[in-house]
């Protein structure tokens, strides 16, 4: 089945808002005939937001939905509701009412006519706090950049647009939603734009990011850094460190065995810095060889890193 539009919800606790959402979801659809589905991600919600999901799918057909049994994060979520989705455009959102469903149509035409694989939302003007979370925000997009080299403002937005190909071939796991418009550059998607979109102050409920999501994601962009160029062979990078490594140990020792030939045999070592540096050298190159061993034994190996417990699902 193919359809104009996914829109992707990933979800937790926030039955306040569900039934305004999709109502406007709805009606924006409706406005531009678009065929559409609503993917609704309950992960692992503590409130009553199931059975809101439950009454609404009543009302609205193009409701389905997945709940996780426990709280896995945003990005088990999303991938979830990826492998789920049917639509030619794939769009997500989060479901606080930040984001707004009235964006969906400009998202969809940069996607359809103008040929973005990928259209990120940027929120230029926010009703965030601007110490808490406005300006950590920015310097965490700018380093984001700086790594990436993708000239997005921001990057962490909730509200994107894929074509479809894109998200059926990157996997989202951990907390790497954060990153997807890298994942997408590393798996040969190209063109990646951006669009200024609405922030809408939040109407119902609390966030559920803290700051300790700057030091995550930083450490998150490095990981994908690394995962990208050599996460299929760790030997390229550790067999490299290991060699040059052994090599400088071994010249060491090679120039520590023409000083002894050179003073003769009543010449001491002992005294040299060499004689106390060439062998932990040389024992850390062969551990770099090791471990690139150990690395390509379980990358050839690695099962799913998505797993996860679903408790009940609807239309699905």
């Amino acid at each position: 089945m193919q359809l104009d539009i996914s829109v992707v919800i990933p979800l937790f606790n926030e039955e306040e808002s569900l039934p305004e959402l999709v109502s406007w979801i709805t009606r924006v659809c409706a406005e531009h005939s678009y065929s559409h589905e609503i993917i609704m991600v309950d992960d692992g919600s503590s409130d009553d937001s199931w059975n809101v999901i439950k009454q609404l799918s009543t009302q609205y057909p193009a409701i389905k939905a997945i709940r996780f049994q426990r709280n896995y994060g945003k990005s088990p979520a999303l991938y979830a509701g990826f492998k789920a989705a049917h639509g030619n455009v794939v769009i997500t959102m989060d479901a606080d009412l930040q984001d707004s469903p009235d964006e969906i149509p400009g998202l969809y035409d940069m996607i359809i006519k103008d040929g973005y694989d990928l259209v990120s939302g940027w929120k230029k003007v926010r009703y965030d706090n601007a110490i808490t979370k406005n300006l950590p925000s920015k310097l965490y997009n700018a380093v984001n950049r700086w790594f990436s080299g993708i000239e997005l403002h921001d990057m962490n937005c909730g509200l994107k647009a894929y074509k479809r190909k894109v998200i059926k071939s990157i996997e989202v796991y951990g907390e790497m939603h954060r990153f997807i418009p890298v994942l997408a550059k590393h798996a040969g998607f190209k063109k990646i734009g951006e669009k200024v979109v609405v922030h809408r102050p939040r109407k119902y409920g609390i966030s559920k990011f803290g700051w300790e999501r700057f030091i995550n994601g930083f450490l998150d962009l490095l990981s994908i850094q690394f995962v990208s160029r050599f996460g299929k062979k760790p030997m390229h990078l550790f067999g490299t460190l290991g060699f040059f490594t052994f090599l400088v140990g071994f010249i060491i020792v090679f120039w520590l065995i023409v000083e002894r030939l050179k003073e003769g045999a009543g010449f001491g070592l002992t005294h040299k810095v060499g004689f106390y540096l060439a062998p932990p050298v040389m024992i850390i190159g062969t551990l770099f060889f090791l471990t690139g061993f150990i690395a390509e034994l379980i990358v050839r190996n690695a099962a799913d890193r998505n797993v996860y417990l679903t408790e009940e699902k609807i239309g699905l």
